[in-house]
């Protein structure tokens, strides 16, 4: 299943960060807690150079605590500055504000040497669409600060909110122009990232059902009462959920459609549990079938260049 989403939107949203960068001292960077490694935007790296950067794994109520574990252990290896909220808990979402000020400490010492008072950080808060950016931003505010939804592209343009000593700019969420690898794009539709308009929701439950059934296993049964569903075929064990939640459609047959959307939305407000989609074991096989690509295009090109005009 080869998913691709990227309006004109986003394109404008890319424009008005990197126009935007020079006003900020550190960039953070939101992502879905089940997706670590799917959700990172690769054109973030390219934007940002390097801008101070603090990742934040938003929705770690909703990921597998073991697998956030290994993720946790991944990054404290790269030395990369994450933190694993719950950004609807205001406890949690005020370490956001203690990790970025830690970060930018040397700046602000820097200005109480020189006998200036501190000036607030200044930090831009980015990520893929859906991520919960927003909500953290009005956790850390106390207050409906920034526009909210559980849909992709509620914020469609630059927004800055105080938060006591930093202030934050809001951004729309932003996804890149390729998915090269088809996996990624597939679990981004998993959790929201892409507008349902775009999709085959039915295909989209198919495949997700494959994913539980080989990660999970115990998941469909124990959230819906079908036996043995890990040993059925994706599309029975759809139909079996939609008789069971009562999914018609005029004249009694299966409404297909209206069970593989209880099935997402289940998944996407944590209804089946905790559970995680990418494990850290996906970063070098994301990276080899990222080569096998680049090597498969290459040689397109070397064969088109020796075809006769």
């Amino acid at each position: 299943m080869q998913i691709q989403w990227f309006p004109g939107h986003m394109a404008k949203a890319k424009r008005l960060i990197s126009e935007n960068l020079s006003l900020v001292d550190m960039v953070i960077e939101v992502m879905d807690a089940r997706v670590p490694l799917s959700g990172d935007n690769p054109d973030f790296d390219r934007m940002l150079g390097d801008k101070r950067r603090l990742m934040v794994f938003n929705r770690s109520d909703m990921a597998d605590p073991a697998v956030t574990e290994t993720w946790q252990e991944y990054f404290k290896s790269k030395g990369i500055p994450c933190l694993f909220i719950n950004s609807k808990e205001r406890k949690q979402a005020m370490q956001v504000a203690t990790a970025a000020y830690n970060i930018m400490a040397d700046k602000i010492q820097a200005q109480r040497d020189k006998g200036r008072r501190p000036q607030p950080v200044k930090a831009m808060i980015v990520g893929i669409p859906n991520v919960g950016k927003s909500t953290l931003i009005n956790s850390l505010a106390g207050r409906a600060a920034a526009s909210t939804g559980d849909k992709p592209g509620v914020t469609r343009g630059k927004q800055w909110i105080d938060v006591g000593n930093i202030q934050l700019l809001d951004t729309p969420g932003v996804l890149w122009p390729k998915f090269e690898i088809p996996a990624i794009g597939l679990r981004l539709a998993f959790t929201g990232a892409i507008k349902e308009d775009v999709l085959d929701i039915a295909e989209l439950s198919i495949e997700f059902i494959k994913f539980l059934q080989s990660q999970y296993p115990n998941c469909i049964g124990d959230r819906y009462g079908i036996q043995d569903a890990s040993q059925m075929a994706p599309l029975d064990v759809l139909e079996a959920i939609g008789i069971r939640r009562g999914c018609r459609i005029s004249g009694g047959a299966i409404d297909y459609e209206k069970a593989a959307a209880l099935i997402l939305h289940d998944f996407r407000e944590g209804r089946m549990g905790r559970l995680t989609i990418d494990r850290v074991s996906d970063v070098e096989d994301f990276a080899r079938q990222a080569e096998e690509l680049r090597l498969e295009q290459l040689n397109r090109g070397k064969h088109a260049k020796n075809q006769p005009d």
